[in-house]
C-alpha cells in the first residue's frame, strides 16, 4: 500500500472535511435557526385557572416574536406535579416549556412527602413572569380597620379567629400561617375547596378573614361587602394605592404573592433560554398586554434567568420554614 505523504494527507483531510461539511451543516443550521417548529407550553393546571389565563395572554405575542406557534397544553393533576414532571423529563431543546406557579415549583417541595422532581435540579428557571399580590380582607362585622387592630382583636378572642383559604397547601393557606407566625395572632385555618367559596363565606361573615388575590376580592371591597386591611406586597399596589402594606403596618418581611414562572428542562442551552426570556419580556411589557394583566390583578415581572434562580431558591426556603413550623400539609 503506497505511503501517504504529508501534503497528500493534508489534501485528503481537506477533501474529507469538504465532504463532511454538508452533513454537519444541517445540524449547525438547526441550532442557529431555533425555533424551527412549534413550541409546546405545558400548563400544569386546568383550563380557566390563573396560570392558564397568563399562558394564553402571553403566548400570541411571543409566537409572533419567535416566528413559531406556541401551543398551550393543560396537563393538570396532583397540584401541578403531573404536568411539571412531564417537562422535567422532556428533551432540553426549547420545544417543551412549563408555566409553573408558586404551588408547582415552590410550596410543593415542602408540602408533599415525595416528589418526582427537584425544582432546582431538574428545571432551567427562565423567568419570573407575573406576581399576583393579595389583599387581607375581613367581613364587615369585624371591628378592626387596620392590621394592628385586627391582630389585637384576634388576641382577645378566647377561641382564636378563623381564616378561610382556597385549600390546604395553597398560597392563601400559607399566607395565613405566615401572618400567624409573625404576629402571634391566634388564627385557625379553615380550608375550602376553592378560593371563590372561601371569599363567599367571608362576605357572609361565616369566617372573619381571608388573604386572597386582588382581582378576586377587590370588587367586593369596592362594593363595601369586604373591608381590606392590608396588601401583602412589598409596596403599595397601583390599583389600590390607598391600602397600606402589611410591612408598613409593622409586620416585617411580609411579602406574599402568588406567582407564575417560566421553566424549561434542566440543561436548556443558554442561547435558547435567553431568547425565550427576551421574547417573554417584550410580550409582557407591550402596553396592551401589561394593561390586560394589571386588570386581572397581576404584575408583569420578566425577571432575568440569572436573578430568577436565586429568587426561586429563597422562595422555596421561605415556604419550607413556614411548612415546618406550622405543620401544614397538602390535601
Amino acid at each position: 500500500m503506497p505511503r501517504i505523504t504529508t501534503p497528500r494527507r493534508a489534501l485528503l483531510g481537506g477533501a474529507l472535511a469538504t465532504l463532511a461539511a454538508p452533513l454537519l451543516a444541517p445540524r449547525a443550521r438547526a441550532q442557529q435557526a431555533w425555533p424551527d417548529r412549534p413550541i409546546r407550553l405545558i400548563v400544569p393546571f386546568g383550563a380557566g385557572t390563573s396560570t392558564d389565563m397568563v399562558a394564553r395572554l402571553m403566548t400570541p405575542r411571543m409566537s409572533e416574536i419567535l416566528g413559531q406557534s406556541i401551543v398551550v397544553e393543560n396537563r393538570a393533576g396532583a397540584g401541578g406535579v403531573v404536568g411539571s414532571d412531564a417537562v422535567a423529563k422532556a428533551a432540553p431543546d426549547g420545544y417543551t416549556l412549563c408555566l409553573g406557579s408558586i404551588a408547582s415549583h415552590s410550596v410543593n417541595m415542602s408540602l408533599m412527602p415525595s416528589m418526582p422532581y427537584d425544582v432546582m435540579r431538574d428545571f432551567t428557571p427562565i423567568s419570573l413572569v407575573t406576581e399576583a399580590p393579595n389583599l387581607l380582607v375581613v367581613s364587615p362585622g369585624v371591628p378592626a380597620r387596620t392590621l394592628p387592630e385586627f391582630v389585637a382583636w384576634a388576641k382577645q378572642q378566647r377561641d382564636g379567629v378563623s381564616y378561610a383559604s382556597a385549600g390546604n397547601g395553597t398560597s392563601s393557606h400559607l399566607a395565613g400561617e405566615l401572618l400567624k407566625l409573625k404576629t402571634g395572632a391566634p388564627l385557625v385555618h379553615v380550608p375550602y375547596r376553592s378560593g371563590a367559596q372561601a371569599v363567599t363565606d367571608v362576605i357572609a361573615g361565616t369566617v372573619p378573614m381571608t388573604i386572597y388575590q386582588v382581582a378576586a376580592v377587590l370588587p367586593f371591597v369596592q362594593e363595601g361587602r369586604l373591608r381590606a386591611l392590608a396588601t401583602t406586597s412589598a409596596k403599595r399596589l397601583d390599583v389600590v394605592p390607598e391600602i397600606p402594606t402589611a410591612i408598613e403596618q409593622g409586620v416585617a418581611d411580609f411579602d406574599v404573592a402568588a406567582w407564575h414562572g417560566l421553566f424549561g428542562p434542566a440543561k436548556l442551552p443558554e442561547p435558547v433560554r435567553d431568547r425565550i426570556h427576551a421574547a417573554l419580556r417584550e410580550s409582557l411589557f407591550a402596553p396592551e398586554m401589561k394593561a390586560q394583566l394589571e386588570k386581572q390583578g397581576l404584575v408583569p415581572i420578566a425577571l432575568p434567568p440569572a436573578e430568577f434562580r436565586p429568587w426561586l431558591e429563597a422562595d422555596i426556603a421561605k415556604w419550607r420554614e413556614v411548612v415546618r413550623v406550622s405543620g401544614a400539609r397538602a390535601d
